[in-house]
């Protein structure tokens, strides 16, 4: 007879994984070596026979499943001690780590990616963050046998404002009594355990909420039910089921943290999630380039008239992508570093740098698709990858993580930011050095909200020690000047509106200059990652074109007077789409090599 364990009270049985876990995290090395090893495991994904190729892939998403393939490969892989922090057993000890090893896996497939692990991530990091030593203990011992946790806080019902939910917890003697609803969990019918969000006080604050772990399997299954499962056109292969609750008994002991806590955990913990599924996305539109650049080069005469009218304007598609895609991924990584150098600040760069991602990564999918043309319809092959990541890509910005919800976390702190901005101290140097050495996370060091903003001082410093000694490095210091007189302006505009309090309605000027200041802190990221550039082993990264060419771009979306992008830039980055195409190289800001 099967085991109990005890976990927030409930009586578990104890289930035996359907493949055993390693005796110890050990596994591949390093996060280099572990992301190269992945890459390879996974293989060239146009290769023909390729059993988790893009070929079958798109096969599993027209079944709307994902591939069992792949994710038995990850299995044997142990992606699932990805999410497990080292002290538990696991090999979670950075968040750079996770987005360095997660991005082969988005690479090829966000559904994938979201469906096997970074659903199963957010649910643990609630844990990691609040549960109790018997808690973590569980569900880390679940995780090492790979089994999958699932987080239910969406509320379709009220366009997801998570502090309006529709299941209720009432405590009666030593338990709790949970009923209500959730739409869309992702991973529902098959977690093993649950992080459920629910209401516990009726009174309207930041303690009205809390969060419940929970065993599904020991549910009574007159009380408990996961419903129906709710077809999308993006994500197609994540079961993205609905669970009811009906009167549902659960032990007390299944709060994570005290009573009302919840609000403030899903907060600090949304400051991963966001993060790290912002940061992951772009691996997407990295293939998304590389298939509009495959497609030019295919394209040539007797193609049946399918070249491009204008190569020149295809140049440019794919150079302006290209830039889009590594200025995104300057404040992505950078946010990412942010959450162990300045963990108190991330409230910011998180919700910034998911808030760009349909302004910036979605845009730049609709530009490419102009490359492909008709071809963009292609369901099948190496090509047909494009037509997934454009439905995929976009289901990622919504929810508790949509645009607006970005912007009303920064809003409240943008008065109190920007009186920091020009006398704050700058970041830490090795915030812009993607793949250094960082100090070992924590979570208790994520705060709500600092008053402080690092990176907006490093573009001010940074600003006022360039040079000009050629036409590109003039440009660059001058589009950094328009950066740093963006952000001044911005201080004065932000200090001359009323307070935001619970009493004062926002305004939609908040939201339009919440806007400008996401792009000003991509500008800083982009300037800190190219000045310390030269310090690594990146020859492009080094190159002042790439970096004008990516302030000129945000320049242009602020509206700022235009300065005179010299014509070497566009061709330098123009030249390195097609040299990182040819070598197989990522067109991150990592450069790593890519099978095939």
């Amino acid at each position: 007879m099967a085991g109990h364990l005890v976990v927030s009270g409930v009586a578990a049985p104890t289930r035996s994984p359907a493949h055993p876990a390693p005796a110890t995290p050990g596994g591949p090395g390093t996060v280099p070596d572990r992301a190269a090893e992945l890459e390879e495991l996974f293989g060239d994904p146009a290769a023909r026979g390729n059993p988790v190729g893009f070929a079958a892939l798109l096969s599993a998403d027209r079944r709307a499943v994902l591939s069992a393939d792949a994710e038995d490969l990850l299995d044997d892989f142990g992606m699932h001690l990805e999410y497990v922090p080292r002290e538990l057993g696991g090999r979670f000890d950075s968040a750079e780590t996770l987005l360095r090893v997660m991005r082969p896996v988005f690479r090829r497939d966000v559904a994938l990616g979201m469906g096997y692990g970074m659903s199963t991530f957010m649910a643990a990091s609630d844990v990691w963050m609040t549960g109790s030593t018997a808690q973590r203990t569980w569900l880390a011992g679940l995780l090492r046998s790979r089994s999958k946790a699932a987080i239910a806080q969406h509320e379709t019902a009220h366009t997801n404002d998570f502090v309006r939910s529709q299941v209720r917890a009432t405590l009666s003697a030593d338990r709790l009594h949970v009923t209500g609803a959730k739409t869309i969990v992702n991973n529902a019918r098959r977690a093993d355990a649950l992080v459920l969000f629910c209401r516990t006080d009726e009174q309207v604050g930041s303690r009205s909420h809390s969060a419940l772990l929970l065993d599904p399997h020991t549910l009574p299954a007159d009380r408990y039910r996961a419903s129906a499962r709710r077809p999308s056109v993006g994500l197609r292969g994540c079961q993205l089921d609905g669970m009811e609750f009906d009167e549902c008994p659960v032990p007390a002991q299944a709060l994570l943290g005290p009573a009302g806590s919840g609000v403030p955990t899903a907060l600090r913990s949304f400051q991963m999630s966001r993060t790290l599924t912002a940061a992951l996305v772009a691996a997407s539109v990295d293939t998304s380039l590389r298939t509009a650049v495959l497609v030019d080069r295919m394209q040539g005469p007797g193609d049946g008239g399918l070249s491009p009218v204008d190569p020149e304007h295809t140049a440019a598609t794919l150079a302006n992508a290209f830039v889009n895609l590594l200025f995104y991924d300057c404040l992505a990584v950078v946010a990412t570093r942010a959450l162990h150098l300045h963990p108190a600040e991330t409230s910011v760069y998180s919700a910034a740098v998911k808030a760009l991602l349909p302004r910036v990564l979605s845009e730049t999918m609709y530009d490419l698709a102009t490359v492909l043309g008709s071809q963009l319809y292609t369901r099948g092959g190496t090509i047909g990858i494009f037509q997934k990541h454009v439905r995929d890509v976009p289901v990622v910005s919504l929810g508790h993580a949509g645009t607006v919800a970005c912007q009303t976390t920064i809003i409240p702190q943008l008065q109190r930011l920007a009186r920091d901005w020009f006398t704050g101290e700058p970041a830490h140097a090795a915030l812009f050095r993607p793949g250094a050495p960082l100090p070992p996370f924590s979570h208790p060091r994520l705060a709500l909200a600092s008053g402080r903003d690092s990176l907006s001082a490093s573009l001010v410093a940074t600003a006022a020690g360039l040079t000009g000694r050629n036409p590109v490095e003039r440009a660059l210091r001058a589009l950094a000047e328009q950066m740093v007189d963006e952000l001044r302006d911005l201080r004065t505009r932000i200090l001359a509106l009323p307070s935001v309090n619970e009493h004062t309605p926002v305004r939609p000027a908040w939201f339009a200059l919440t806007d400008r200041y996401v792009l000003v802190l991509a500008a800083a990221a982009v300037l800190g990652v190219w000045r310390h550039g030269h310090e690594g082993t990146d020859p492009f990264l080094a190159d002042p074109a790439w970096a004008t060419a990516a302030l000129h771009r945000i320049a242009r979306r602020l509206g700022a007077p235009a300065v005179d992008l010299p014509t070497e830039c566009m061709a330098r980055v123009h030249q390195e789409v097609l040299a990182r195409f040819g070598d197989r190289r990522s067109y991150d800001l990592y450069n790593t090599p890519l099978p095939g």
